[in-house]
């Protein structure tokens, strides 16, 4: 299962990459995290249904400072990554 996330509230600026990176890292994901110029994050997400339904979750919340208005959710066509490997993309 692959999906693409874009989280908008109060996300840049408060570890959301790192600690989305961790988690997902935790999760068993693949994928890429990055801010986007437009204040979002967004995120592709690869793995196991159970380990995208938790990382969702997770960013529902976001780390401590963080305030999430919105998380869109649509799903994404096959991707490069390689299994277990998770990216911080530069801003976009």
């Amino acid at each position: 299962m692959i999906k693409n996330l874009k989280i908008t509230g109060l996300v840049q600026g408060v570890g959301f990459r790192v600690a989305f990176e961790r988690s997902a890292r935790s999760y068993g994901l693949s994928g890429w995290v990055r801010n986007r110029c437009d204040g979002s994050v967004e995120a592709l997400v690869s793995g196991d249904s159970d380990a995208i339904k938790k990382i969702i979750d997770w960013a529902r919340q976001g780390p401590e400072g963080a305030v999430v208005k919105q998380i869109l959710i649509e799903d994404a066509d096959l991707t490069t990554l390689r299994p277990g490997q998770f990216l911080r993309l530069p801003t976009e």
